[in-house]
């Protein structure tokens, strides 16, 4: 395959993003790149694609666990083997995927830059064709940038043990002119192909208040939501438990999200969040880098970040499906005070000299002044941000931030009347707003997407049906298919199998796993659950007949046992072999490893 058949068949897309094509090219050809691109942008595609038509494994040096596991995730659903190794494995897990790496199972592996450093990792990486290296996150190298990871640097010196050098790809979605020119001094790029695709993300909606009460403003703005997801960024873990309490009291679906929440409650929490069980995050800035929910419909900061490279970062995690989304700053003065002082008690740079400390806590409140400035603007937001990221040639007016559409900056939100306290006023409230959104529902999908009554209906079963097969295999929502993709089908209304494949967003994997039941409730009109239903009794009569005798191979097995090991759910081990779920129990029973 090309990388055109790549895209289209793999990932279901027609064309690529600005950007992503000679990004592509480059890499394919040998060179270095170093690609500065917004959220959303399609960042991973540059260097998914190379990884899929070049021999060898691509490694991948990712910050975060849980951008790891949203990665694979989506790649395991498009059908591309891939895997992570951290220390959210066990060391026999650990083991088990670089023997399987080793003998060729991926095509694509995560690991944490402190990885690196591990004796036993380099001497895989020498042992193994490692054909490209990913940076992702690039932007945590430079001391300059909002996100300084000591770790990071340890990359270049990982590189030179290599004995061949493969491309190295750095990505980034912020970085100042000085970040990128520490990016490729720290990563000892090769004369990279440099590319910065712009910062402007046009389907953001960016607004800045200074209400007189933040809650209540919030309460105010919740309303308009239709129970989209969200996420809520607050500075300090008090506020976040403040602001997650008072949003359960008020009925809202919310969870929580910062450094002093155990490991597995925080882990909890995420999935709660990714798997749409929770509607609402409120989190510190630990959480949301690398989060790949395409639907997250809007983001909150309830405090000033100390920086605009953060706030962009943070905000850009709306809207990644490319759909409308809202990003609203709740200013106050308090915010700077704040800043201030976590800016002179920060230890995050502990590994810097005293001069180099005092250089950046310089720079840290030049940044917070720059910060200051945006929160209390009087002209285009959307221009102060891109001219900030380096762009002249923008828009005095966007159309499309609080400024431009002439919204007063200091917000009275009129509810200053006292909360409810007793169960029944909050019911009663709960009752209200559920209508409410109801009919902004309606509203918003008539006349922002032209859709009928009748393809508003479509869509709606389209997502039921989506959150149908999502619980069945334990996966979120979105890595099935992005409401973008549910908004295509609605606008194409495919009648065959062929047709399913144009729609956007459909790769090979995913018309032959949900083509079947998605016509059936487009073309057919079944309702979701009878959709499903008949399917999974297809399936299983299939699996059935094909495993009657089928026997089991030492590969087989061996697979097995480590699926298990590295707590595979069942129904996923089942669907990789073939096998009905009561066939993988009795062969882990015969193995010993259930009772």
């Amino acid at each position: 395959m090309d990388k055109h058949s790549i895209l289209k068949q793999i990932f279901g897309h027609d064309e690529f993003r600005e950007g992503q094509e000679g990004m592509i090219d480059q890499l394919l050809n040998g060179y270095d790149v170093l690609g500065v691109m917004p959220t959303g942008a399609g960042k991973s595609i540059c260097y998914q694609i190379p990884a899929l038509l070049m021999e060898g494994i691509t490694l991948v040096i990712s910050p975060l666990i849980s951008l790891m596991k949203d990665q694979v995730m989506s790649l395991k659903a498009c059908g591309v083997p891939a895997a992570y190794i951290n220390s959210s494995l066990t060391p026999g897990q650990q083991a088990e995927a670089i023997r399987r790496a080793g003998n060729g199972a991926y095509k694509v592996i995560y690991v944490a830059p402190e990885r690196l450093e591990m004796p036993s990792f380099v001497w895989f990486a020498q042992h193994t064709n490692i054909s490209l290296l990913a940076v992702d996150e690039a932007h945590c190298v430079s001391q300059w940038g909002h996100d300084f990871r000591p770790s990071y640097l340890h990359i270049a010196e990982f590189i030179e043990k290599l004995p061949k050098r493969p491309p190295v790809a750095a990505f980034t979605a912020t970085a100042t002119r000085q970040v990128r020119t520490d990016i490729i001094q720290l990563l000892r790029l090769q004369e990279p192909y440099c590319l910065t695709t712009g910062f402007n993300r046009p389907n953001l909606r960016f607004g800045s208040v200074k209400p007189t009460d933040k809650f209540n403003m919030l309460l105010s703005f919740l309303g308009d939501t239709d129970g989209d997801c969200g996420i809520v960024y607050c500075n300090t873990r008090k506020t976040v438990e403040d602001v997650t309490l008072r949003l359960i009291e008020e009925g809202y679906i919310a969870t929580r999200y910062h450094a002093g929440l155990t490991d597995a409650e925080r882990q909890a929490n995420q999935d709660a969040f990714q798997y749409d069980r929770a509607k609402i995050m409120v989190a510190t800035n630990a959480f949301g880098m690398g989060i790949d929910k395409s639907n997250v419909r809007f983001v909150v900061h309830y405090n000033m970040p100390r920086n605009l490279e953060s706030y962009y970062q943070e905000a850009g995690r709306a809207g990644r499906d490319g759909q409308p989304a809202e990003c609203l700053l709740l200013y106050s003065g308090q915010d700077v005070i704040t800043g201030k002082w976590m800016i002179e008690h920060s230890d995050e740079n502990s590994e810097l000299t005293p001069e180099q400390r005092e250089a950046v806590m310089k720079l840290d409140m030049e940044k917070l002044k720059q910060m200051t400035y945006y929160a209390t603007s009087k002209s285009c937001l959307r221009q102060y941000i891109l001219r900030y990221f380096g762009e002249q040639d923008v828009p005095q007016n966007c159309s499309n931030c609080s400024v431009c559409d002439d919204e007063p900056f200091e917000v009275d939100t009129g509810r200053r009347t006292r909360r409810p306290r007793t169960e029944e006023e909050r019911r009663i409230r709960r009752e209200e707003r559920v209508v409410r959104r109801g009919e902004r529902k309606n509203r918003r999908m008539s006349e922002v997407d032209g859709f009928t009554a009748w393809e508003r209906a479509l869509f709606e079963n389209l997502k039921m049906l989506r959150q149908l097969i999502a619980s069945e295999r334990s996966v979120p929502a979105y890595t099935v298919f992005s409401d973008a993709a549910l908004i295509d089908m609605v606008r194409k209304h495919p009648t065959s199998m062929d047709a399913f494949l144009d729609v956007s967003g459909v790769g090979l994997v995913k018309q032959e796993q949900y083509g079947q039941v998605f016509l059936a409730v487009i073309r057919d009109g079944r309702e979701p659950n009878e959709a499903i239903n008949e399917l999974q009794d297809y399936q299983k009569q299939k699996l059935i007949k094909s495993n009657k005798n089928a026997l089991w191979t030492d590969a087989e097995e061996n697979q097995l046992r480590s699926e298990y090991e590295a707590e595979m759910p069942l129904r996923e081990i089942a669907r990789t072999h073939e096998r009905t779920v009561g066939g993988i129990r009795a062969r882990l029973q015969k193995l010993g490893l259930i009772e």
